[in-house]
């Protein structure tokens, strides 16, 4: 620690100290050179010289070692590691870390560690960060000191496309030079990307699927003014077949947008704690008349307390009433739908919320289980579209579920139903204040 000569109260300020703590050598200094002077073996001057020597021998070591002081004492004096540096990294908004020029870690902050658990402070990065384009990128702006740019895609828990900028930070040291260090910051591609290709999947599908619907109103349309222009009954009967397709395209505009949206969070996992028991009600209740319609009982086994999960509360309404819709109109013919929830260990030992909807109609044949959940995919095309199925039922459900960082299980046995399980984790209790 440098001593400030400018102040001279903080100068003479710590010279009593400085004596006391000297006290012993100067003590034992002086009582031998008085013994000398009394034995006349030294003169009274040149034992004051000699006194003095040995007290500024004394103070001397004692200043050196204040001034140098520790390791710890000088890195933690670095501009580098000062708390004023750590603050500005942990609060950068996006994940940052700064390393020194061999890529140790000195400062990152809490999006950094939650990013990159494996991150510590004082050890190397590119241990933590096993990318090879993160290796690469750093290896190189290590060796040239410029600035560098990757992009890399991380798969768990989700996809996420992120981009990781590489700076070189100047920082002046305590002795005049210059330290140079490499800040490394992560920006989140993920939305960009979901929006490409939600643009892109839009304009492939929805053409796709729009053809049809498009192409019967414009064939009805031209019907009704030539051919059947002056027939009432034809022209009620085609304006029936008019309003169910429109009523099919808005419905598939509605579920291609509703995925979309699921899709573009996909990777920001819902926080808000709910009771999904009065959502399954809700649900039921509300496809009731579609019940009667298709002449379907729906039982409800649910627990009377609540279970709650970390969820999105209209994302899980989307959810069960895709779910328990599909079973009413594909399992009509067993006359009623089960819907049931319990809490069960999965296969790893933790704790699961799962929520059954079973339906005892025709089932699916094994081919078509692993494919249920693509876009578009139908186990019979005119069935599912005689019902005003859009293809995005089960892939809308899968997507909601992955948000919520659940499954979704399928059984099936021809002839004898089919049971489509959502599982979610339990919601973190409350940790205390």
């Amino acid at each position: 620690m440098a001593i400030d000569d400018s102040n001279p109260s903080s100068f003479f300020a710590p010279w009593p100290d400085r004596l006391r703590h000297s006290a012993i050598i100067l003590l034992a200094a002086g009582l031998a050179l008085c013994a000398l002077v009394l034995l006349a073996d030294l003169s009274l001057a040149r034992a004051v010289a000699v006194f003095i020597c040995i007290a500024a021998a004394a103070l001397v070591p004692w200043r050196l070692h204040d001034s140098v002081g520790s390791r710890e004492d000088v890195r933690a004096a670095s501009p580098v590691e000062s708390a004023a540096v750590s603050a500005v990294v942990a609060g950068m908004p996006d994940p940052a870390v700064l390393l020194d020029r061999a890529g140790r870690v000195i400062h990152l902050n809490a999006a950094a560690a939650q990013l990159a658990p494996a991150l510590r402070k004082n050890e190397l990065a590119q241990f933590a960060l096993r990318s090879p384009e993160i290796i690469t990128a750093l290896r190189e702006a290590i060796a040239t000191s410029e600035p560098r740019r990757a992009n890399y895609l991380d798969q768990v828990p989700v996809d996420r496309w992120m981009e990781l900028i590489i700076t070189p930070v100047p920082v002046p040291t305590l002795f005049g030079g210059t330290e140079r260090c490499m800040l490394m910051t992560f920006h989140d591609q993920t939305p960009l990307r979901r929006v490409e290709e939600m643009r892109a999947d839009f304009v492939a599908n929805a053409s796709h699927e729009l053809r049809t619907p498009l192409a019967a109103l414009s064939g009805f349309i031209d019907t009704l003014q030539g051919p059947a222009k002056d027939d009432a009954k034809a022209r009620d009967r085609f304006l029936s077949i008019m309003h169910t397709q429109a009523t099919r395209m808005a419905r598939l505009i509605d579920d291609l947008l509703s995925l979309s949206r699921v899709e573009l969070s996909a990777h920001v996992r819902p926080e808000a704690c709910v009771d999904i028991v009065p959502i399954i009600r809700q649900v039921a209740d509300g496809l009731e008349p579609l019940a009667r319609e298709r002449q379907v009982a729906i039982e409800i086994d649910l627990p009377e307390a609540p279970v709650a999960i970390a969820g999105d509360r209209e994302e899980l309404l989307r959810l069960f009433e895709n779910l328990i819709e599909n079973a009413l109109k594909y399992g009509a013919s067993g006359g009623r739908v089960v819907v049931s929830l319990n809490q069960v260990a999965s296969g790893e030992g933790a704790p699961e919320v799962r929520v059954m909807v079973r339906d005892f109609g025709p089932g699916i044949a094994p081919e078509h289980l692993p494919r249920l959940t693509e876009r578009f995919y139908r186990v019979d095309v005119g069935d599912s579209r005689a019902q005003g199925g859009t293809g995005l039922g089960l892939s809308l459900v899968k997507h909601i579920l992955n948000r919520h960082r659940g499954r979704l299980l399928i059984e099936s046995v021809p002839k004898n139903g089919a049971t489509f399980t959502a599982c979610f984790p339990p919601a973190k209790p409350p940790t205390a204040a």
